[in-house]
């Protein structure tokens, strides 16, 4: 890894500095060379010639800039080029740079002198004279509104407007390049910043103000130079994203503690119970309860756990691909505790959760923590679209189709059951088309592990003319080749599907054992063969987050399958919908919030942890 080296004279003295001046550059052949100029003339105005310094924070350039900043530090002492081999991001570059530097009031601003340079002395005095510890340069100041263009005002308005809501900031303008800290300011919080680009001085600020430091903004002119455009990539997936961090880390974080996340945990469980309800008549499922066998109840619970080990050989065994060796224990209490989330919070927010302890409590990467549930996802959904087409299969060669084409048109109805054919096709054009996605999604995440040409950069650059690109391609690309690793291995992809379709059988012998709780009693080559059919589709339908849990798709598909192919009765067929939903719901709450405690999943200390994560890998990137 390319360290930052600072390109001056080891015995430059340092002792009458007491400004530090800041310019971050990245590719500023053009303009570097007059911003130094200006920049020195306008301090010596107003400073001592001795006083200041000037700092080219030259950042992975591939111009001419690296050989312009050197050439000014060699002509002038008090101007010092700091160079890095490669990009640090512009908060990066700013920060190592103020670390390096030796005065007591660190100032910045950008490099195209956009600023008005009349206003530099008041800056620098508000923080030097000690009146105020920060202070930043204003364009949206009511007194003095800068003239912008509508497609830099609005984005730059929406933003401010962002941060002022989500983030409590009193500051109008977060984002003009003109800033100065004091020395006492950064060192406090400068281990507190996360961001190493464009939200770094955003974020500083406002820690600056939840810790109490004196913050000074004062409008200032400022013109235009050169063309922008609002960036999708920086604008959108950088910025929103580091707003909501710093919300949740400001706002939330502080508020949660072991005694809520547990009361959480309680109240998860009554929510997803209650949340049943919204779908299915609630004295249906007494009735439901009270007719069926108590003992095949329990028996049906008890098959349904017997998957969750598995579950977490399975993940384990994605995991290990990627290059991370777990206890498959471990694994099966965060896959537990995610998918309680996801029967509660619809869009499958649960999943989020898992990605967060394994990166909280094992340190393994965000991207990789989301492409393992995808690799996992995409064999789930591609072992129940194979299962469910091997029983079409069946079904073709035993004349089954006629019954499906007919419940297709009329729909299925019977004693309270009365299911519409237009939701009946809404079921099924669910399922086919997330089946078909999926075998689709696992052919070509396997061709493109065998293909050399990388087209992420390339796609993620037309979104994006900014230097934020590099990062977010970065991610991106490891999650498709940790995608890659297992689909594209034959021994992992084999293994990993075995396992699936063990996890999915046991999930249909629960449906039939439920069925026979009931008092079902048909022939059981066929009772098999249509719970394959409908337990399949049923999980295929409630992939869209339509509802928490899928509660209602699962319902409907099961129902009308097992009334339409077995036969059973509507009433009953519905009955053991839901009772073997509640079943494996209920296996999954008890175990979500079991391994919560266990775990001792509260928020706070996962966040802590994953801070600690991250400072660990900070420090052996440092070693390399």
């Amino acid at each position: 890894m390319g360290r930052p080296t600072d390109r001056r004279s080891p015995d430059i003295a340092s002792a009458g500095v007491e400004v530090s001046v800041v310019l971050p550059a990245y590719n500023e052949a053009q303009t570097v060379e007059n911003t130094v100029r200006v920049t020195v003339e306008t301090l010596e105005w107003f400073l001592p010639s001795d006083a200041f310094e000037v700092i080219v924070a030259e950042d992975g350039c591939d111009d001419e800039t690296p050989a312009i900043a050197d050439r000014l530090a060699a002509e002038d002492d008090r101007i010092r080029h700091y160079h890095s081999d490669e990009r640090l991001g512009r908060g990066g570059a700013l920060e190592r740079a103020f670390e390096a530097a030796d005065g007591d009031t660190l100032v910045y601003f950008d490099t195209d002198l956009a600023t008005d340079m009349r206003h530099l002395e008041e800056l620098v005095e508000c923080v030097r004279s000690g009146e105020y510890d920060v202070a930043t340069g204003s364009r949206w100041m009511p007194e003095n509104v800068a003239d912008r263009p509508s497609k830099r005002g609005v984005p730059s308005r929406a933003y401010n407007g962002l941060v002022r809501f989500f983030l409590r900031s009193d500051l109008r303008d977060h984002q003009c390049g003109f800033k100065a800290f004091s020395r006492e300011v950064f060192e406090t919080l400068r281990d507190d910043v996360e961001d190493n680009h464009w939200f770094w001085d955003t974020e500083m600020l406002v820690r600056a103000q939840r810790g109490g430091f004196r913050v000074a903004e004062f409008p200032v002119d400022w013109e235009p130079k050169g063309d922008t455009k609002v960036d999708l990539v920086r604008d959108i997936l950088g910025m929103g994203s580091q707003i909501m961090r710093t919300w949740w880390q400001l706002s939330v974080r502080p508020r949660i503690t072991r005694r809520v996340t547990i009361v959480a945990s309680l109240l998860l469980t009554v929510a997803a119970l209650a949340l049943m309800t919204l779908y299915i008549d609630p004295s249906e499922v007494l009735a439901v309860l009270s007719g069926a066998d108590p003992t095949l109840v329990a028996v049906a619970a008890v098959v349904y756990l017997a998957s969750w080990p598995l579950r977490g050989v399975r993940y384990r065994d994605i995991l290990r691909e990627l290059g991370y060796r777990e206890k498959s224990g471990f694994l099966t209490g965060a896959i537990f505790i995610s998918q309680t989330g996801n029967l509660v919070f619809p869009a499958r927010a649960g999943d989020a959760v898992r990605a967060y302890v394994v990166k909280a409590r094992r340190g393994i990467p965000y991207p990789s923590g989301f492409a393992s549930l995808a690799v996992e996802r995409v064999f789930d959904l591609l072992t129940i679209a194979g299962l469910a087409g091997v029983v079409l299969i069946g079904l073709a060669a035993t004349g089954g189709l006629e019954d499906i084409a007919t419940v297709l048109a009329t729909g299925v109805s019977g004693g309270s059951v009365d299911v519409s054919a237009e939701d009946v096709r809404t079921v099924a054009y669910v399922a086919s088309g997330v089946g078909v996605v999926a075998i689709l999604g696992v052919l070509g995440i396997a061709l493109s592990a065998r293909a050399d040409r990388n087209v992420v950069r390339a796609f993620v650059g037309r979104f994006s003319s900014d230097s934020y690109v590099e990062y977010v391609a970065g991610v991106i690309e490891q999650f498709v080749s940790d995608l890659q690793a297992v689909a594209g291995n034959r021994s992992a992809f084999g293994r990993v599907g075995l396992t699936s379709l063990a996890i999915w059988t046991i999930d249909v012998v629960t449906a039939v054992v439920v069925l026979l709780a009931l008092g079902v009693s048909i022939d059981p080559v066929l009772l098999v063969g249509v719970s394959f059919f409908a337990v399949s589709v049923g999980n295929l339908a409630k992939v869209l987050p339509l509802s928490p849990g899928g509660v209602g798709l699962y319902e409907i598909a099961f129902t009308v399958f097992m009334a339409a192919l077995a036969p059973v009765a509507p009433p009953a067929a519905l009955a053991a919908a839901v009772l073997d939903h509640a079943v494996k719901n209920g296996v999954t709450i008890v175990g979500g919030v079991a391994s919560m405690l266990s775990l001792n999943v509260s928020l706070t200390t996962a966040v802590e942890e994953s801070a600690d994560v991250r400072d660990r890998e900070h420090e052996l990137a440092e070693s390399e």
